[in-house]
């Protein structure tokens, strides 16, 4: 299997008020092409500074990250945003839609940034996407003119646009009832099956129904 992801010996530790609060200990971890992995455990456990570490958002103190083939912290400021950009699909909790654009032009959105070239029209894409996603009939609407559920299925194809080689999911189900946990989860495991590495922060044990491996933290380390 292609490894996409390459995590070894990372740490990560902050100030809060007058005490280092330790958020990654020496934690190793490695994610493949076509796999998709829950990372499960307590609020503040690390999760989520694993997977902004993971989407070179945020340099860890110790330990390198690789993220197909690169060791992202390595890289300029400016040769990470690349990186992200292009390699790297993000889907929230919260969506972050942009609330004065449209759905095409939400997911359109994604380009931005971008300077390499796409497989093809970047519009022709994003409207396959968004037929996808059964989206098609809601493509000229704006975000308050949508459920939460096509909110989140925005948010997917804006994700996939680019043909990212790896998606960060971090509570992608959390605002959503069961039917669209349902629907979202069909397409994140997908994506993996089209050879894209998935990697889920989730409390929702639905989530672990659709995952090739499932790991668990607990005070900055995997414990399984």
């Amino acid at each position: 299997m292609s490894l996409i992801v390459n995590c070894e010996n990372i740490s990560k530790s902050f100030r809060h008020k007058s005490k280092i609060v330790t958020a990654l200990s020496g934690l190793s971890f490695q994610l493949n092409k076509g796999e998709l992995a829950t990372i499960r455990g307590k609020s503040g456990c690390g999760k989520s500074t694993l997977l902004l570490t993971v989407g070179a958002l945020q340099k860890p103190d110790t330990g390198t990250v690789t993220v197909a083939g690169q060791n992202i912290y390595k890289l300029t400021k400016e040769q990470r945003a690349t990186v992200r950009a292009g390699q790297i699909g993000f889907v929230f909790q919260q969506f972050h839609l942009i609330p004065y654009l449209s759905v095409m032009e939400n997911v359109l959105a994604a380009r931005l940034g971008v300077r390499t070239q796409s497989n093809g029209s970047p519009v022709h894409r994003a409207a396959e996407l968004v037929g996808r996603l059964g989206l098609d009939e809601r493509r000229d609407h704006r975000p308050s003119e949508l459920s939460i559920g096509e909110c989140q299925r925005v948010a997917l194809a804006r994700a996939l646009l680019n043909q990212p080689q790896l998606i960060l999911a971090d509570e992608p189900t959390g605002n959503l009832d069961d039917e669209n946990t349902a629907t979202v989860l069909q397409h994140l495991r997908a994506i993996a099956d089209d050879g894209a590495a998935v990697l889920l922060v989730t409390h929702d044990r639905q989530c672990d129904r659709v995952a090739d491996r499932i790991v668990h933290m607990s005070d900055g380390r995997l414990v399984s």
